[in-house]
C-alpha cells in the first residue's frame, strides 16, 4: 500500500523540486565527484609530477602536492570560501568591489550548518567540492619550479597566492549575478580561467623569476620514472570526470554531457599530440601521449558544460596541437625552464579551451547555446576574461614571489640543488638503492 501511495504521489506532484530542497541523487553524485577531484591531486598529480623529476627530487614533489592539500584546506575554511563565494553586496548588472572579491560573512564557515543548502545539495558538500579545486590549482604551479624552490617558499607562496589571486578569480567567475565574469556572460563551466589559466600564468612567472635548473640545456634532465607518470596521468583522467561532470552540481543531463565531451576531447588531444610528435621526431612517446591527454583535459574544462561531441573533437585537436607547440617550440624559443610544462599544458590549454568555448558552444555547432547571442560576441567576452586573468594573475604572482623572496628566499643554494631536494630539504630518499 505504501508503495502504491508513493507511485500515485509521484504522478500527481510536480516532477521538479525546489532549489532549497535536498536531492539525494544530486548529493550522492557530488559526494562522489568531490572524492574524484581530491583523487586528482592525491595521488594523481603527485604521481604525474613525481615521475617527471629526477629520482633525487621525487619526494620533494610528492611533499609539495601533499602539503597543498593540507594547507589549502585550512585556507579555504578560514577565509578562502568567504572571499570566493560570499555574495554580500552583489547585484546583477552592477559593478563594484563585490564584483571582484567576496566579503567576510563566511569566515571560518560562519553560519554554515548541517541544514545549510546550496541548491539541491548541502552547502557543506559544495564547500568541500570547491575546496578540492582550491587544492589542485596551486599544486599545478609546482610543475614550473620543481627541483629548485625552497619548501618554505613554496608553502608561503601557495597560501598568499590562493588568497590574493585564486579566490578573487573564482569569485568573479562562479559567485553568481554581480560577479565580474558572470555579468559578462563568460562561459567557464569547470575552471578554464579559474584553475588552468590562473595556474599556468603563475607557473610561467615563477619559472622566469626563479631561473633555470642547474645544467638546463647543457645536460639531459630526464624523468626518472615514466611508469609513475603514466599511472598519475591515468588517475588524473579518471578524476577529471568529477572535475567537469561534478561542476553541474547535480546528477543530470548536463553532467552526462560534460562526462562525454571530457572523454572525447582527452582522447583526441592525446592522439593529436602523439601523431604530431611521431611526424616530427619519427617515434611516438609515452610521455607525449599522456601529456597530450592532460592538455585535452585542460582545454575541455571550461567548455564541458557548453559544447557537444563535435566541439569536443575540435577542442581536443586544437589543444593537442597547440599544447605540443607550447611545451616544445615556444619554450625552446623563449628559453625559460618550465620544468614540467605547467604553462605549456595548463596555460596554453586553458587559453585554447576558454576561447574555443565561445565558438563551439553555438547551437549551430552542436553546443548548448551562446549567452551573448553570436560567436563573435561570445569569443569577445571569453577574450576579456582570458586577458584579465593573465594580467591580474601575472602581476600579482610577480609581487607575491618578490615578497616571498625577501622573506624566506625562493631558491635553494647550488649545493642543495645538486644533492637533490629530497635529502637537502627533507633528509629522506624516495628510493633505498642499497636494499
Amino acid at each position: 500500500m505504501r508503495l502504491l501511495l508513493l507511485v500515485l504521489c509521484s504522478l500527481v506532484l510536480p516532477a521538479s523540486v525546489h532549489a532549497d530542497e535536498l536531492n539525494a541523487g544530486d548529493t550522492a553524485w557530488m559526494l562522489t565527484a568531490t572524492a574524484l577531484v581530491l583523487f586528482m591531486t592525491l595521488p594523481g598529480l603527485a604521481l604525474f609530477y613525481g615521475g617527471l623529476v629526477r629520482a633525487k627530487n621525487v619526494l620533494s614533489v610528492l611533499m609539495q602536492c601533499f602539503v597543498s592539500a593540507c594547507a589549502m584546506t585550512i585556507v579555504w575554511i578560514g577565509w578562502g570560501y568567504s572571499l570566493a563565494f560570499d555574495t554580500t553586496g552583489m547585484a546583477g548588472g552592477t559593478t563594484n568591489l563585490h564584483s571582484f572579491v567576496g566579503g567576510a560573512s563566511k569566515l571560518f564557515l560562519s553560519g554554515v550548518g548541517v541544514d545549510s543548502m546550496s541548491g539541491t545539495i548541502p552547502e557543506t558538500v559544495f564547500i568541500t567540492f570547491q575546496m578540492t579545486f582550491a587544492i589542485i590549482t596551486p599544486a599545478l604551479i609546482v610543475g614550473a619550479f620543481a627541483e629548485r624552490m625552497k619548501f618554505s617558499a613554496m608553502l608561503l607562496f601557495s597560501v598568499l597566492w590562493s588568497t590574493i589571486v585564486y579566490a578573487p578569480i573564482c569569485h568573479m567567475a562562479w559567485s553568481g549575478p554581480g560577479g565580474f565574469f558572470w555579468d559578462l556572460d563568460v562561459l567557464d563551466f569547470a575552471g578554464g580561467t579559474v584553475v588552468h589559466i590562473n595556474a599556468g600564468i603563475a607557473a610561467l612567472v615563477a619559472a622566469l623569476m626563479i631561473g633555470k635548473r642547474e645544467g638546463y640545456g647543457e645536460v639531459p634532465l630526464p624523468p626518472h620514472s615514466l611508469t609513475i607518470t603514466v599511472i598519475g596521468a591515468s588517475m588524473l583522467w579518471v578524476g577529471w570526470f568529477g572535475f567537469n561532470a561534478g561542476s553541474a552540481a547535480a546528477a543530470n543531463g548536463s553532467a552526462g554531457m560534460a562526462m562525454l565531451v571530457t572523454q572525447v576531447a582527452t582522447a583526441m588531444a592525446a592522439l593529436t599530440w602523439m601523431v604530431v610528435e611521431w611526424i616530427k621526431h619519427g617515434k611516438p612517446s609515452v610521455l607525449g601521449i599522456v601529456t597530450g591527454a592532460v592538455g585535452g583535459l585542460v582545454a575541455i574544462t571550461p567548455a564541458s558544460g557548453s559544447v557537444g561531441p563535435l566541439g569536443a573533437l575540435a577542442i581536443g585537436f586544437a589543444s593537442g596541437l597547440l599544447c605540443f607547440w607550447g611545451a616544445t617550440s615556444l619554450k625552446q624559443k623563449l628559453g625559460y625552464d618550465d620544468s614540467l610544462d605547467a604553462f605549456g599544458v595548463h596555460g596554453i590549454g586553458g587559453i585554447v579551451g576558454a576561447l574555443l568555448t565561445g565558438v563551439f558552444a553555438a547551437e549551430s555547432l552542436g553546443g548548448q547555446g551562446l549567452p551573448m547571442g553570436s560567436i563573435g560576441a561570445q569569443v569577445g567576452s571569453q577574450l576579456i576574461s582570458v586577458v584579465f586573468t593573465i594580467v591580474y594573475c601575472g602581476g600579482l604572482s610577480y609581487i607575491i614571489l618578490k615578497v616571498v623572496d625577501v622573506l624566506v628566499g625562493l631558491r635553494v643554494d647550488p649545493d642543495e640543488e645538486s644533492q637533490g631536494l629530497d635529502l637537502a630539504l627533507h633528509s629522506e630518499q624516495g628510493y633505498n638503492m642499497e636494499s
